[in-house]
């Protein structure tokens, strides 16, 4: 029973790895694969925290009654953000065996 149940599992791990479900056992994730991707996920990053931290300071801006305050505060937090994204996304992971 166990050894039917060992061989279902390591068939259903190749199937799942020939149809592009799992990744395969020897490759490891991170950096999308050539300059194009790796650009589009860069600006993703930035845009995405920008957009999100003048959302927030819009948002608390017209709660609060503060305007332009929390929204220049959310605006360099967001850059920040986006910008500490890129460096994390380029900076090599120590201490992580994958």
């Amino acid at each position: 029973m166990g050894d039917e149940r060992d061989g279902f599992e390591r068939r259903l791990r190749e199937a799942r790895v020939r149809q592009g479900l799992d990744k395969p056992a020897g490759s490891t994730g991170g950096l999308p694969t050539g300059p194009w991707g790796i650009g589009f996920r860069a600006g993703v990053e930035v845009v995405s925290a920008l957009v999100v931290g003048v959302v927030i300071g819009l948002l608390l801006d017209r709660w609060l009654g503060t305007w332009p305050w929390l929204f220049l505060l959310f605006f360099v937090a967001g850059s920040a953000a986006g910008i500490l994204n890129v460096y994390r996304l380029f900076s090599p992971r120590r201490g992580r065996s994958e």
